[in-house]
């Protein structure tokens, strides 16, 4: 598999020869700056891939171009930013560049209650937490009929937490769930985000998934005449959020969006870390299954608790058997290697690493610390070596 890095740009901490030393020889990055709906240029791309190869790198992989919310709710100018879209892929194209990463998840990206949860061996881990939650959208934000999602024993957990929380924790909490998160195009206050819930209104999970269709079958025509492979992210979180439909958590949902747009353009990201935070997705089986429409793999690992929760595991630990999935990847390649496919190749990235080491008390992005990331590439590529030498018979 092509080893690749996740890149924000040129005000990322983790720099481009940081990244060299890792190992890592492909680039995962967008233009972030025109991510609000307008049309990417070739100017803009053809510099920001300037850019990467100066340092012997590859940008093999965009993610993400954004999609608007209008286009997800086909609402005000959806039918002038799809075009913008399409303008974007062809942009992309026209670069060279190979795979385009995209989520179509309603208003919120990857979503956690906790940034930096401290893990017992002194660094910190990415966590949701299924009360925090709970006390945000109910007790908080208020949000109109949120009791009716969660459980009562859950409720009055949040409500136990909520009144030896001080106001710090409150913020910080709303900060982690509705304010920021690295690369999302819109944030927002509470006011703001309410009015944004407002928008989706009675919009179904069937509705919203419609539209996501829709849209998949335009952009995908055009991904295929750029030579451009199209890989849907996950949700993430697997399950919904602020009541808020979601149409791309488990492998029933993949499989309707694949038979929807059945071209070979159309295809996933497969997100271990995002699938796998549902206990009901195995993800061996799910590998396989969509091997031949895998277009990028996603790899971290995480641990499920009883009522929901989750946090970010180390890359080799938690509850997903990422030493299968790789064997499966790798088995997709070794295929695509004998039909003389010129994609057999398959980009990969370590995600979420921990904050550990030296990168603890740095302001880098939540989850893309240099150091967690560069050891989970490292555990990751030892791996695949492993594999690859285990086939070929040179393990004695």
């Amino acid at each position: 598999m092509k080893q690749t890095w996740r890149w924000f740009g040129p005000d990322d901490l983790v720099l481009l020869p940081h990244i060299k030393q890792a190992s890592a020889s492909g680039i995962v990055t967008a233009l972030h700056h025109m991510n609000h709906g307008q049309a990417w240029t070739d100017d803009e791309v053809q510099k920001r891939k300037a850019q990467i190869e100066a340092q012997g790198l590859t940008w093999d992989v965009v993610e993400s171009i954004a999609v608007p919310e209008n286009i997800k709710t086909r609402t005000g100018n959806f039918r002038e930013q799809i075009e913008n879209y399409k303008s974007s892929i062809r942009a992309v194209g026209r670069a060279g560049i190979k795979t385009a990463c995209y989520n179509f998840m309603a208003i919120t990206d990857w979503t956690r209650t906790d940034l930096l949860w401290p893990l017992s061996n002194g660094g910190s881990a990415l966590r949701f937490d299924m009360v925090d939650f709970c006390a945000y959208d109910v007790l908080i934000l208020k949000r109109k009929n949120a009791e009716a999602d969660h459980p009562t024993k859950r409720i009055a957990e949040a409500k136990k937490r909520l009144a030896i929380w001080p106001q710090s924790k409150i913020a910080e909490l709303e900060r982690n769930l509705i304010d920021w998160v690295p690369a999302r195009e819109t944030i927002y206050d509470r006011a703001s985000f309410r009015r944004q819930l407002d928008v989706y209104g009675d919009l179904s999970t069937e509705g919203l998934r419609e539209n996501l269709f829709d849209f998949v079958g335009e952009i995908a025509a055009v991904a295929e005449e750029s030579k451009v492979q199209l890989a849907i992210h996950p949700d993430d979180p697997p399950f919904p959020l602020f009541g808020l439909p979601r149409v791309n958590s488990t492998a029933e949902d993949t499989r309707k969006l694949l038979k929807a747009v059945n071209v070979r353009a159309n295809g996933v990201t497969l997100c271990t870390g995002s699938y796998g935070a549902n206990p009901n997705n195995d993800l061996v089986a799910m590998s396989k299954e969509f091997a031949p429409r895998i277009h990028f793999a996603h790899l971290r690992n995480t641990t499920h608790e009883p009522d929901g929760s989750f946090y970010e595991a180390e890359h080799l630990d938690g509850d997903t058997d990422l030493v299968s999935v790789i064997a499966a990847l790798l088995d997709e390649e070794t295929r695509r290697k004998n039909e003389g496919r010129s994609d057999a190749e398959i980009p990969m990235r370590p995600d979420h690493g921990h904050q550990i080491v030296d990168d603890i008390g740095k302001n880098v992005n939540p989850g893309y610390s240099c150091i967690g990331r560069l050891k989970g590439l490292a555990e990751l590529r030892g791996v695949m070596r492993t594999v690859e030498q285990f086939r070929a018979g040179n393990v004695r």
